[in-house]
């Protein structure tokens, strides 16, 4: 069966993609703790990050890395903060958010309504960001 993540990377589902290639895809989280809140994906459905190749968790982490850059400058943060939670999805990603201070990652306090707007804004800033810092072949269009 699939999973969420595998049905919103399919189309099945719509998702705000900021980042596409044949092994990762990036998208925003729905219930994010800041602006600009992205979680990066294997296309491969891999459950515990333990479980996943050197490779995948590499290229996973590679992709978060160039995203949360652009997030620090686009949203004018400290850090990017970064977490591997895996109990929401069986299905293995990487939380990147701008982040100010630990308190930043609280998930208790996640939007739980965000404005649909203010996301596609948010990642326009990231696709813009992205495409500024020379990954352009790997930005979707809105």
């Amino acid at each position: 069966m699939s999973t969420l993540f595998t049905k919103i990377i399919n189309g099945d589902i719509p998702g705000r993609f900021v980042w596409r290639d044949p092994e990762v895809v990036a998208f925003l989280s729905i219930g994010p703790l800041a602006p600009g809140h992205t979680l990066v994906v294997p296309v491969e459905e891999v459950d515990r990050w333990t479980d996943a190749s050197p490779e995948t968790l590499a290229k996973a982490m590679i992709v978060a890395q160039r995203i949360g850059k652009v997030q620090v400058e686009a949203f004018g943060s400290e850090r990017a903060g970064l977490l591997v939670a895996g109990y929401e999805i069986d299905h293995l990603h990487v939380h990147v958010w701008p982040s100010n201070s630990m308190k930043d990652y609280d998930f208790a306090a996640v939007d739980t309504d965000p404005d649909p707007a203010e996301l596609e804004a948010n990642a326009e800033k990231i696709r813009e960001g992205l495409r500024a810092a020379g990954y352009a072949e790997f930005v979707p269009e809105a």
